[in-house]
């Protein structure tokens, strides 16, 4: 409990100092977590909600595949990012080993079956009628498509907001291909387990605070969103 307590004021410490540390890891954080949710919501946002609409016979293949991809270990995504960005690997010439782009694509890996998994059963769930409907008033295919996922806009944005505590907490993928590297590479999560296994438990229980903090302020401003849709 001491230490919890500690912890607690500790984090109240550092983030009333604006120490420039801290900062840097947050702003790190933020940016390789965001830059993930967004390529995966730009890419499976569109893709589930085809998914949902079309019936295809290789539809239960599909979504078995993408229930697999939900459910990837982190490690392991991690694990074959490394090898496929290592020097003798398909995309060792692209140089992103231990660098920001590198959890940024381990990242993505993770959030994307979320985002496109539950996007498709958000459009899955619409009442077919309205499809009838909006077809009947002449509406096209896309035009189709786009009244549908307002329809389901609650579950797209649940599958958002779903990915991105998926991977503003992910720690293993990222300390892989990242490496932890102070001042380039380090993230809130990979810090968090550096200062644990130095004995700096107090440092850890600030750092998971502000983790806490900065994930609850996304999660609000995600279903503040939701709710202006």
């Amino acid at each position: 409990m001491d230490e919890l307590l500690r912890g607690i004021e500790q984090a109240m410490r550092l983030i009333a100092s604006g120490d420039g540390a801290l900062a840097e890891i947050v702003l790190l954080s933020l940016r390789v977590s965001g830059l993930a949710l967004l390529i995966s919501t730009l890419c499976g946002v569109p893709v589930g909600a085809a998914l949902g609409l079309s019936r295809s016979r290789a539809h239960g293949l599909i979504t078995a595949l993408l229930y697999t991809g939900m459910g990837l270990p982190p490690v392991v995504v991690g694990l074959f990012v490394y090898l496929f960005l290592s020097r003798s690997g398909p995309l060792g010439v692209l140089g992103w080993l231990f660098t920001p782009r590198a959890m940024v694509s381990a990242q993505v890996v993770i959030a994307l079956p979320l985002v496109t998994g539950l996007t498709m059963t958000a459009v899955r769930s619409v009442d077919p009628g309205l499809r009838v409907q909006v077809r009947s008033l002449g509406a096209t295919r896309l035009q189709e498509a786009w009244a549908v996922l307002l329809e389901a806009r609650i579950g797209v944005v649940a599958a958002i907001v779903a990915a991105f505590g998926g991977i503003i907490s992910e720690v293993g993928a990222v300390m892989l291909v990242g490496g932890d590297i102070e001042g380039k590479t380090r993230v809130l999560t990979t810090a968090i387990v550096l200062n644990t296994r130095q004995g700096e438990f107090s440092l850890a229980i600030a750092l998971g605070l502000i983790l806490l903090a900065l994930t609850f302020a996304a999660n609000v401003a995600l279903l503040r969103l939701q709710g202006r849709t």
